[in-house]
């Protein structure tokens, strides 16, 4: 299939953002699976084996942190028995968020939340050793994980978590309809990005000096969806995701925000290029 229109380039002010000093934002690497590229965007290569990353984003921010996914956990492998013998895949893993935050002598309790982009095992796993901190769902999500199969391992590591729900009432926020503005100073903007499963988010954060980051989840699992304007393969958008048009119209407003933008998906290991690892004068 040929790629997708080009979309016109975003040309109207970026929305307003005040950061306070002090904000941040880590990249916490907790493992890769294996997936051949042509299962991951049009056009791959079956010969083309890639590393898809599970990681977390640690957001500092005075008002309290936030981790964006949670990456692989403890249990891994249980987690991954409970996967349908289809989706399950080499994989290597790392340490943990969790024992990333605690090898540099980081206080979970600045953590007010996790936001997972949407409540698949890949992003959730590591909920199992982030005990006590709250993970933050929209209504859609949290219906969306309370019933369908791809969440169950969601249901297994979340049973002793807190949910915190959250709603969009910041009105629209570079082209999508809806958003939530954590901390109400524009440096944290969760959006409604559905599609993926019912609830999936975009989780946009512009730092002090400016720097913007757009952790689209899997709205593409690769950033060639962005570059070449290229969907899933059509077996896997009918197979992952619940509405596949409405993944189109969030991956063309992305593609509008390419230059403006550093834009990360969940998966693509060389996307977290540029964001800094968490070391121990990072976190005081």
């Amino acid at each position: 299939m040929p790629p997708l229109d080009i979309p016109a380039a975003w040309t109207r002010p970026l929305p307003e953002a005040n950061p306070p000093a002090g904000m941040g934002v880590y990249h916490l690497p907790t493992g890769t699976y294996e997936t051949r590229a042509a299962l991951a965007i049009q056009g791959g290569s079956f010969r083309d084996r890639r590393p898809f990353a599970a990681s977390a984003i640690l957001v500092r921010h005075p008002n309290g942190d936030l981790l964006i996914d949670a990456g692989f956990g403890a249990d891994l492998a249980r987690h991954i028995a409970m996967l349908p013998w289809y989706m399950r895949s080499p994989h290597e893993a790392a340490q943990t968020a969790a024992e990333q935050l605690d090898a540099v002598g980081y206080d979970r309790g600045r953590l007010i939340g996790v936001v997972p982009t949407h409540t698949h095992w890949d992003h959730t796993s590591g909920l199992d050793s982030l005990h006590g901190t709250p993970v933050w769902l929209n209504a859609a999500e949290r219906r969306h994980a309370a019933d369908e199969p791809d969440s169950k391992v969601f249901r297994h590591v979340s049973q002793d978590h807190e949910i915190h729900s959250y709603g969009f009432t910041s009105g629209p926020y570079l082209g999508f309809p809806a958003s939530h503005d954590v901390h109400g100073d524009g440096s944290v903007v969760i959006v409604l990005a559905a599609g993926h499963t019912a609830g999936s988010v975009i989780v946009f954060v512009t730092q002090p000096l400016g720097k913007r980051y757009a952790f689209v989840g899997d709205l593409t699992w690769q950033l060639d969806g962005i570059r070449r304007r290229v969907e899933r393969p059509w077996l896997m958008r009918k197979f992952a995701d619940q509405d596949h048009t409405s993944v189109r119209e969030g991956l063309l407003r992305m593609i509008a925000l390419e230059d403006l933008i550093h834009i990360v998906p969940a998966h693509d290991l060389g996307a977290y290029n540029g964001i800094p690892r968490l070391a121990p004068n990072a976190s005081e």
